[in-house]
């Protein structure tokens, strides 16, 4: 009897405690809905037919080829180890998509309709009943559960600090999967989990999902691969029975029959393949390059055209990055002093062409940016709690990084940088700076791209002139991958890419718990309590005006640390390409569309080959 009566008082147990986790979840449960926003409601309604920036009746066919460079030697982009291929997301869908003209939206594509109770503590996505893999197989709850625990348990540190407030992700339908975050003040987590690619859990349980592969993954994209040679190409070949075609999300998308990319040394070699025809389209991030190197045929023939579409995406920040792990460069003082060092309004008028604008914040190009003008209202409340921790400058200066008059004459900026050196310690002696143990300040800039030695020449020079040796080498891809994923470097040429809603990825930027996690993306090696505490406040922003106030505080704190030397940005997309193409007659405010808007144009395709075989190429 006592047995039963425990039994029973179980089972009593139990149930209260499920129907009370029913009731707190689901007894007044939301509406479902085709979409989420981030602030706000979504621009496009549950009727909608397509993105406005795409053509719905553009044409499938035709083949493409694009560059990449360096080199791949893994098909499984989720995890620390190897080097993925180009273009491998093509052949995955995630449970929603966002618009590339909203600030942060989300659409149904695997989850036809997404769930969210108004303090966001938790997210349902009911599954696409037509969700299927490329072998036929639908798309189950079981996957997306399957997914995200190997994502965390064996995929890259990344997923763990991205996703870390999710407690847990349960089916509770035949395709519905639930993910709970009590407690979470993380208002985003149900659109980044929306972002999750799917992966197959039929196909991976009898695989090594922690090793790198050259097995083509099975996915449930628009493409899946056709072909390749490791390290040189890969061919992506679109799925003819693509599930989602007629989705609205995807109407007028993924058009192109293949996507081919092509592997090349660097850029500079890829410029003349790209000139002979060997590819046809291309992104170009050298003014220098696009100023001066397509003045050829195939342009003076109108077969090759070059567009400039602005944008308004955030630019990030690009930049010389210090190493902040390493002793001579802990001090902000020294940092700063580097910074002087270099003379980017020669550089601008010098060597690109002054096609640039200088970067004074992480966020530039937003509203998001600290740089139009002192604290106020809200940040100016955030950031008093920390006065004491924080620099004087944070209060009274918006930041701007070192100017010169560009004539390459900058005696007057290495002063100042020789009198912030002497004021830590160190002194000239023997025309080499040394600090008071009789150390040399000498330090090594590692870049993976010959072309980025022309902005890091001039800064060598002028720090010569302070007595600093440093040393520029420049790597392959893989090592230089291997050398940053594990911080054996002093400084690199890095790039920190921004969004008009940033979150959770400020974490992996700059959380101290992500200092000395190998792969981690908080290169910089930033451990500071105010830096974590104004993280947690963006991602916690309950709305739009909090996001931009919180942002604006993190910004200004980052920028004062000192622990980059900005470059530049450009508010443009510059494109390169054969004449082959045709694209939607709008633009999308934060994208330039291609490949996913754009397709072959057939009576161009026909031009272009003819000219080409004409002409040799």
């Amino acid at each position: 009897m006592v047995g039963i009566y425990r039994m029973n008082r179980f089972c009593c147990l139990f149930i209260c405690l499920f129907f009370s986790y029913e009731a707190k979840t689901f007894a007044s449960e939301p509406t479902a809905r085709h979409a989420i926003a981030m602030h706000g409601a979504p621009k496009y309604l549950s009727n909608f037919r397509h993105f406005d920036y795409v053509n719905p009746n553009a044409p499938k066919g035709g083949a493409v080829v694009n560059e990449a460079t360096g080199t791949f030697d893994s098909f499984n982009a989720f995890i620390l180890k190897g080097i993925p291929a180009a273009g491998i997301g093509l052949i995955y869908d995630s449970l929603m998509v966002g618009s590339s003209d909203e600030a942060f939206t989300n659409y149904g594509l695997l989850a036809e309709s997404v769930v969210v109770p108004e303090d966001r503590s938790w997210v349902t996505f009911n599954l696409h009943s037509e969700a299927r893999w490329h072998d036929g197989k639908p798309v189950t709850p079981e996957d997306v559960i399957w997914t995200f625990e190997t994502l965390l348990k064996k995929g890259h540190p990344f997923y763990r600090v991205y996703y870390g407030d999710v407690k847990s992700v349960i089916k509770t339908g035949n395709r519905q999967v639930t993910f709970n975050f009590p407690g979470s003040t993380n208002r985003e987590l149900p659109l980044i989990l929306g972002q999750i690619s799917i992966l197959p859990k039929h196909y991976w349980e009898s695989r090594d999902f922690s090793k790198t592969t050259l097995e083509p993954p099975l996915g449930s994209g628009a493409y899946k691969i056709k072909n390749f040679e490791a390290g040189r190409n890969v061919t992506y070949e679109r799925v003819k029975d693509y599930w989602a075609e007629d989705l609205p999300v995807k109407k007028g998308q993924s058009n192109f029959d293949e996507l081919r990319y092509e592997y090349y040394r660097d850029r500079e070699v890829a410029t003349e393949a790209f000139k002979s025809g060997a590819f046809d389209f291309r992104s170009e991030n050298s003014a220098k390059r696009w100023a001066t190197q397509y003045d050829f045929p195939a342009k003076k023939a109108g077969k090759v055209k070059k567009l400039l579409i602005p944008h308004e995406r955030p630019t990030g920040m690009q930049g010389f990055i210090f190493n902040i792990r390493k002793p001579f460069f802990t001090d902000p003082r020294v940092r700063e002093a580097i910074a002087y060092a270099w003379d980017f309004e020669w550089t601008n008028k010098t060597i690109m062409f002054g096609a640039y604008k200088r970067t004074n914040s992480y966020f530039s190009n937003s509203e998001l940016s600290s740089a139009s003008g002192l604290p106020k209202g809200e940040e100016l409340e955030i950031l008093q709690k920390f006065q004491s921790q924080l620099p004087p400058n944070v209060f009274s200066k918006v930041y701007k990084a070192p100017l010169t008059d560009g004539s390459g004459n900058i005696r007057s900026n290495l002063r100042i940088a020789l009198k912030l050196l002497r004021e830590t310690g160190w002194s000239v002696t023997d025309g080499k700076l040394k600090n008071t143990r009789g150390e040399v300040f000498a330090f090594e800039l590692l870049l993976r791209q010959p072309s980025l030695e022309k902005l890091a020449l001039p800064l060598k020079q002028n720090l010569k002139r302070l007595g600093i040796d440093m040393t520029i080498r420049t790597v392959d891809v893989a090592q230089y991958q291997q050398r940053t994923d594990t911080f054996d470097f002093d400084m690199i040429v890095g790039g920190i890419g921004q969004s008009l809603s940033p979150g959770n990825e400020q974490r992996d930027f700059w959380h101290s718990s992500n200092a000395d996690k190998p792969g981690s993306r908080n290169q910089i090696g930033i451990v500071d309590p105010v830096v974590d505490t104004l993280v947690e406040l963006v991602i916690e922003a309950p709305d739009r005006e909090s996001l931009i106030a919180r942002t604006r505080a993190l910004d200004r704190v980052l920028l004062w640390g000192h622990y980059v030397i900005p470059h530049f940005h450009l508010q443009a997309a510059r494109l390169v390409f054969w004449d082959k193409f045709g694209r939607p007659a709008n633009t999308a405010k934060y994208s330039s569309g291609f490949p996913n808007t754009w397709w072959v144009d057939k009576v161009k395709n026909k031009s272009i080959g003819s000219w080409r075989r004409t002409n040799g190429n």
